[in-house]
């Protein structure tokens, strides 16, 4: 097909604002998918993200609509995967932006936009479920006619669910994105965009042909890695793999290639070919880092190998999983993996738990820290108990975010107050409408744990959250250690700031005695820094009345046994050890 009649577009939204649903009806009006094989959330492949109603992972189709080429990407909705929404937008020349009439405007959408208009694609504003009781059409209009400046006439009032007004959407498409412009005859260059390995066939490519073209059994060379390899199969996907001869520039397709792994192929990464190869590769790719880190430990030591193994295998597909081998007193071998965020973690654990039947024991997660020592060298820790010695430390760096929530103008204040309590500043407040936009900065570390449920909570749930990575700044943070029956428990330690260290140190000792059994000895929990105590809980033993079966007699006689009994729980004590379930290592992420 020639470039005029191609259109290249994404959809963008806030979670659950129906960007599946949407896809869903796109495919049944242009017949790419026949009536009986089709099912909600058709691109949403993952039993994951049925449940969850959420994209994780995206999925281009191509579909055919009044003698035009229409190539659509269904992008993940969640701040985690903003990178991947960023490259997709690249590979588009227009994006349809879905608001959900009840809900208006969210953070999420507003990131979106930003982006969006930062890769100069034409935005189709389209109001989704109007045909709920709890649409309000003419605010939730005034909001994108504020935010995009665009007319009220060029919005598009549609029900995804019914499949009302869709057909405007669909030709609003062809009517106002550009066509792709490209050369065939230039040296080859196509954009990645997404990858993923399949068990049979390696890694597969989804890539968006920018100049020249790749056929079938072409070289191909990564510019970003300086991988090679070969193109096995191209075609379109419409959903279904479909091979075509050759991709040419401007077309939305797949490569399957005889690579081993995405991260041979990552995403944003320019592919060129060997017969006409491009001198400089496509701006905008970054090394995407992650920035949380957890522990997973299987139950028993038996599955750790199999654990090992299950996430080399989901690491193929996730060229931003990172992990490396770790070893604790108290849990044995494990795996430490680095993450994009808590939603990723969410998954990685899920996906573990259920592809692989594996018991796992997370420890909380932390975020990695950059220590400067007095000797000058400096170190990247992702694990508070990996920590040098303090008197070697010249200085510490923690991470820092920028973020935005947007929030009904009567939570303001409850807002603001929490991101001072998670040692935040707020830099800006500003309307949209009846809502604010509150920008704020604060340190990763404090809204790793339970910031977002806490956000849901003050705001009634109206509250929405988007952030991103900063920088890293000096800080006085210290190492808190948890000791159980006086043995220090690493897996437990976690960094904090010193004005909240003695807090923090109260709070988790108290949530860790609800969590340890009692034993037969008296336990202390305790919590130090650098040796030095800040706070106790101890856990009363059990008591056996040992006096039951004396009758009468002398007063002596309890006295006697009950000094034998107190004999006995001492000797208990220096030789008992205790077993500390599983619960105690999530102590940090549940909520009072």
């Amino acid at each position: 097909m020639n470039q005029t009649s191609i259109r290249n577009f994404c959809i963008i939204a806030h979670i659950d604002h129906g960007k599946s649903t949407l896809a869903d009806r796109m495919l049944e009006l242009t017949g790419t998918v026949e009536k009986r094989d089709m099912k909600s959330q058709l691109l949403d492949s993952m039993d994951l993200e049925r449940e969850k109603g959420i994209t994780i992972k995206l999925a281009p189709v191509r579909m055919h609509y009044k003698d035009h080429e229409l190539n659509l990407i269904d992008t993940p909705g969640h701040v985690d995967f903003s990178y991947e929404v960023s490259r997709s937008l690249q590979a588009c020349e227009g994006a349809i932006l879905v608001v959900d009439a009840s809900q208006g405007i969210q953070a999420q959408t507003l990131a979106n936009v930003y982006l969006a208009i930062a890769a100069n694609l034409k935005i189709i504003p389209v109001l989704n479920k109007i045909d709920l009781p709890a649409a309000d059409v003419p605010r939730v209009s005034a909001e994108i006619i504020n935010l995009l400046g665009c007319n009220e006439d060029d919005i598009l009032n549609i029900s995804a669910k019914t499949g009302e007004g869709v057909t405007d959407v669909l030709d609003a498409v062809v009517e106002k994105i550009a066509a792709p412009h490209g050369n065939t005859d230039s040296p080859t260059r196509a954009l990645i965009f997404d990858s993923y390995f399949d068990d049979y066939r390696g890694v597969i490519l989804y890539v968006r042909v920018i100049d020249g073209e790749i056929k079938k059994a072409d070289l191909i060379d990564m510019m970003a890695t300086s991988a090679n390899g070969i193109a096995l199969e191209v075609g379109s996907l419409n959903p279904a793999m479909n091979p075509s001869p050759v991709l040419k520039s401007g077309e939305i397709g797949y490569i399957v290639t005889n690579l081993r792994t995405t991260r041979d192929a990552r995403v944003g990464d320019t592919v060129t070919i060997r017969r006409h190869p491009a001198a400089t590769m496509l701006p905008g790719y970054k090394l995407v880092k992650p920035f949380v880190y957890a522990g997973f430990f299987p139950v028993s030591n038996d599955e750790y190998q199999a654990l090992k193994d299950a996430v080399e295998k989901l690491s193929l597909s996730d060229s931003a999983l990172q992990f490396e081998p770790e070893n604790s007193p108290v849990l044995g071998f494990g795996v430490r993996i680095g993450f994009l965020g808590l939603l990723h973690l969410d998954i990685i654990r899920e996906r573990l738990e259920r592809e692989y039947n594996l018991d796992l024991v997370i420890t909380n997660p932390s975020t990695d820290y950059h220590v400067k020592l007095n000797s000058g060298e400096e170190l990247d820790i992702k694990s508070a108990s990996n920590l040098p010695d303090v008197t070697r430390i010249k200085e510490i760096r923690e991470p820092w975010i920028k973020g935005e929530i947007i929030v009904p103008a009567q939570f303001i204040g409850a807002v603001i107050q929490l991101i001072i309590q998670k040692r935040g500043m707020q830099s800006n407040l500003s309307y949209i409408d009846e809502r604010a936009l509150i920008a704020f900065e604060a340190p990763l570390a404090n809204l790793l744990t339970d910031f977002y449920d806490q956000l849901k909570s003050v705001t009634s749930g109206y509250g929405s959250f988007n952030y991103e990575l900063n920088d890293y700044r000096v800080e006085d943070l210290v190492r808190v250690d948890f000791y159980v029956a006086g043995e220090m428990v690493d897996a437990l330690s976690v960094m904090v700031h010193r004005t909240e260290s003695q807090r923090m140190g109260r709070e988790i000792t108290k949530k860790l005695k609800e969590v340890i059994p009692r034993q037969n000895f008296q336990v202390a929990l305790q919590a130090g820094i650098s040796g030095k105590f800040i706070a106790r809980e101890d856990l009363s033993a059990y008591r056996k009345d040992v006096t039951t079966g004396l009758y009468g007699g002398d007063v002596s006689r309890k006295k006697k046994v009950l000094a034998k009994q107190a004999k006995g729980k001492k000797r208990m004590k220096r030789f008992g050890k205790v077993d500390i379930p599983s619960e105690a290592f999530m102590v940090m992420l549940r909520r009072d």
